[in-house]
């Protein structure tokens, strides 16, 4: 497989607090190399060899559950997978589009045609809402301090959780 990206939902907010070199630790008890963390953002970079993310995604929230005493959603995303994200990125050619007021939204798994053309039916100006995949990407002309767009709203008509980065 090789290099594989974990994205952990929720993690550093309110109770739901991880110590990274406690992360780290975790991914590698878990027996997945050279596990490497960013900030407190729960982002956990490793090597695998393992084919089956959905099992090993599963595993990795398990053992987040038991040793810190919450679930988290983990979405995972193969190195090549996340170049193809940044790849696809409807606002990238665009000009006057400020990279700091886009993010990418990783979904926990496809929501489906029927969940991705009723989000797409939401009023989202003046954000700009584009789902390709497993990925939401959303630009907010305005910052994202105060968005027009209820991302509840927008992830209960996915039917998926999702986690966002910037």
């Amino acid at each position: 497989m090789g290099v594989v990206i974990s994205m952990m939902r929720g993690i550093n907010l309110g109770k739901r607090r991880i110590k990274m070199e406690a992360l780290r630790a975790l991914y590698e008890s878990l027996g997945l190399r050279d596990a490497q963390t960013l900030l407190q953002s729960g982002n956990v970079v490793f090597r695998t060899e393992r084919r089956d993310l959905i099992a090993l995604t599963e595993q990795i929230e398990d053992a987040i559950e038991r040793k810190f005493g919450f679930h988290s959603d983990v979405i995972l995303r193969t190195s090549a997978e996340l170049r193809d994200v940044v790849a696809r990125n409807p606002f990238a050619k665009r000009a006057g589009v400020d990279a700091s007021k886009l993010l990418v939204s990783f979904l926990v798994s496809d929501p489906g045609a029927e969940a991705r053309a009723n989000v797409l039916r939401i009023k989202t100006d003046p954000e700009e809402l584009r789902i390709h995949g497993r990925e939401a990407y959303i630009y907010f002309p305005n910052g994202m301090a105060r968005p027009k767009l209820s991302m509840a709203v927008v992830e209960r008509t996915l039917k998926t959780s999702w986690t966002g980065r910037n």
